[in-house]
């Protein structure tokens, strides 16, 4: 199931961001203890990171995509932080060099 859902975000990210999805790279990271609102109920804390593709439009359409993929474990929309960061080309390193 864990990895049904990183595959179904890595089209939600490739598709949302309009990138290419062998660019996508997703981690999960779960079974963290989180307390949020003073509870320890279910949710998610995401990063975006993108060279370029990160606006508005995106950025909406993204959080959405993903969360109605948290909703599937339980997750409500009210418990999920999705933060976007934009880098730069000559701050990613990629096959031996930057972009």
């Amino acid at each position: 199931q864990k990895a049904v859902f990183m595959q179904a975000a890595s089209k939600a990210v490739a598709k949302c961001l309009k990138k290419p999805e062998s660019y996508v790279a997703i981690c999960v990271q779960d079974k963290m203890d989180i307390i949020w609102g003073g509870s320890d109920a279910p949710c998610a804390l995401c990063k975006v990171f993108s060279l370029g593709s990160i606006n508005l439009e995106n950025n909406k359409a993204l959080t959405q995509e993903i969360s109605g993929l948290l909703a599937d474990f339980g997750v409500p929309a009210d418990r999920i932080y999705v933060n976007f960061f934009d880098l730069e080309r000559q701050n990613v390193g990629y096959n031996g060099a930057t972009f």
